[in-house]
Protein backbone atom coordinates (compact mmCIF):
# COMPACT_ATOMS: atom_id res chain seq x y z
CA UNK A 1 0.00 0.00 0.00
CA UNK A 2 1.42 3.42 -0.76
CA UNK A 3 2.46 5.52 2.45
CA UNK A 4 2.81 8.98 0.51
CA UNK A 5 0.00 11.34 -0.21
CA UNK A 6 0.77 11.77 -3.52
CA UNK A 7 1.16 7.95 -4.31
CA UNK A 8 -2.34 7.17 -2.42
CA UNK A 9 -4.10 9.98 -5.03
CA UNK A 10 -2.49 8.19 -7.82
CA UNK A 11 -3.49 5.03 -6.41
CA UNK A 12 -7.71 6.38 -6.14
CA UNK A 13 -6.57 7.77 -9.76
CA UNK A 14 -5.54 4.30 -11.21
CA UNK A 15 -8.52 2.78 -10.27
CA UNK A 16 -10.93 5.18 -11.61
CA UNK A 17 -9.45 4.85 -14.81
CA UNK A 18 -9.12 1.03 -14.71
CA UNK A 19 -12.85 0.68 -14.08
CA UNK A 20 -13.56 3.04 -17.26
CA UNK A 21 -11.26 1.73 -19.01
CA UNK A 22 -12.62 -2.13 -18.29
CA UNK A 23 -15.96 -0.65 -19.19
CA UNK A 24 -14.66 0.62 -22.63
CA UNK A 25 -12.58 -2.32 -23.57
CA UNK A 26 -15.76 -4.61 -22.58
CA UNK A 27 -17.82 -2.83 -24.89
CA UNK A 28 -15.62 -2.88 -27.58
CA UNK A 29 -15.19 -6.63 -27.42
CA UNK A 30 -18.93 -7.38 -27.26
CA UNK A 31 -19.12 -5.05 -30.33
CA UNK A 32 -16.68 -6.71 -32.23
CA UNK A 33 -17.65 -10.58 -31.59
CA UNK A 34 -21.45 -9.34 -32.44
CA UNK A 35 -19.72 -8.20 -35.41
CA UNK A 36 -18.14 -11.53 -36.51
CA UNK A 37 -21.15 -13.61 -35.42
CA UNK A 38 -23.49 -11.96 -37.64
CA UNK A 39 -22.48 -12.63 -41.68
CA UNK A 40 -24.09 -9.47 -42.85
CA UNK A 41 -22.88 -5.95 -42.33
CA UNK A 42 -25.86 -4.46 -39.64
CA UNK A 43 -23.60 -4.83 -36.81
CA UNK A 44 -20.48 -3.29 -38.74
CA UNK A 45 -21.22 0.69 -37.38
CA UNK A 46 -21.34 -0.31 -33.64
CA UNK A 47 -18.11 -2.73 -33.21
CA UNK A 48 -16.74 0.16 -35.44
CA UNK A 49 -17.89 3.00 -33.21
CA UNK A 50 -17.10 0.83 -30.21
CA UNK A 51 -13.03 0.67 -31.74
CA UNK A 52 -12.81 4.12 -32.29
CA UNK A 53 -14.16 5.13 -28.72
CA UNK A 54 -11.27 2.98 -27.59
CA UNK A 55 -8.97 4.25 -29.76
CA UNK A 56 -9.60 7.36 -28.90
CA UNK A 57 -9.06 6.70 -25.33
CA UNK A 58 -5.61 5.27 -25.82
CA UNK A 59 -6.77 1.67 -25.46
CA UNK A 60 -5.90 0.76 -29.12
CA UNK A 61 -3.22 1.76 -31.45
CA UNK A 62 -4.23 3.69 -34.05
CA UNK A 63 -3.21 1.58 -36.58
CA UNK A 64 -4.12 -1.77 -34.65
CA UNK A 65 -7.67 -0.44 -34.41
CA UNK A 66 -7.35 -0.06 -38.34
CA UNK A 67 -6.51 -3.15 -38.63
CA UNK A 68 -9.21 -4.54 -36.65
CA UNK A 69 -11.88 -2.35 -38.76
CA UNK A 70 -10.53 -3.75 -42.02
CA UNK A 71 -10.52 -7.29 -40.91
CA UNK A 72 -14.02 -6.99 -40.06
CA UNK A 73 -14.91 -5.37 -42.99
CA UNK A 74 -13.41 -8.83 -45.01
CA UNK A 75 -15.45 -10.93 -42.83
CA UNK A 76 -18.93 -8.93 -42.97
CA UNK A 77 -18.84 -8.93 -47.07
CA UNK A 78 -16.35 -11.74 -48.61
CA UNK A 79 -16.66 -10.79 -52.20
CA UNK A 80 -16.11 -14.22 -54.19
CA UNK A 81 -13.65 -14.04 -56.76
CA UNK A 82 -14.55 -15.10 -60.50
CA UNK A 83 -12.00 -16.83 -63.19
CA UNK A 84 -11.32 -13.75 -65.49
CA UNK A 85 -11.50 -15.07 -69.12
CA UNK A 86 -9.71 -13.72 -71.64
CA UNK A 87 -11.94 -11.99 -74.17
CA UNK A 88 -11.40 -12.16 -77.95
CA UNK A 89 -10.83 -9.35 -79.69
CA UNK A 90 -13.64 -8.06 -82.03
CA UNK A 91 -12.70 -6.16 -84.91
CA UNK A 92 -14.89 -3.20 -85.98
CA UNK A 93 -15.56 -2.39 -89.65
CA UNK A 94 -13.41 0.39 -89.47
CA UNK A 95 -10.00 -1.81 -88.61
CA UNK A 96 -11.09 -4.14 -91.05
CA UNK A 97 -11.50 -2.26 -93.78
CA UNK A 98 -8.08 -0.31 -93.02
CA UNK A 99 -6.32 -3.83 -92.45
CA UNK A 100 -7.67 -4.51 -96.24
CA UNK A 101 -6.58 -1.33 -97.79
CA UNK A 102 -2.85 -1.98 -96.01
CA UNK A 103 -2.78 -5.46 -97.68
CA UNK A 104 -3.83 -3.76 -101.08
CA UNK A 105 -1.28 -0.75 -101.22
CA UNK A 106 1.25 -4.17 -99.84
CA UNK A 107 0.20 -6.26 -102.43
CA UNK A 108 0.38 -3.36 -105.56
Amino acid sequence: MPILKNAKKALRRDQRRTTVNLKVRNRMKLAVKAARDSKDASKLPAAYQAIDRAQKKNLLHKNKAARRKSQLAKLSAPTPKQPVKPKAKKTTKKVAKAKSNLAKKASK
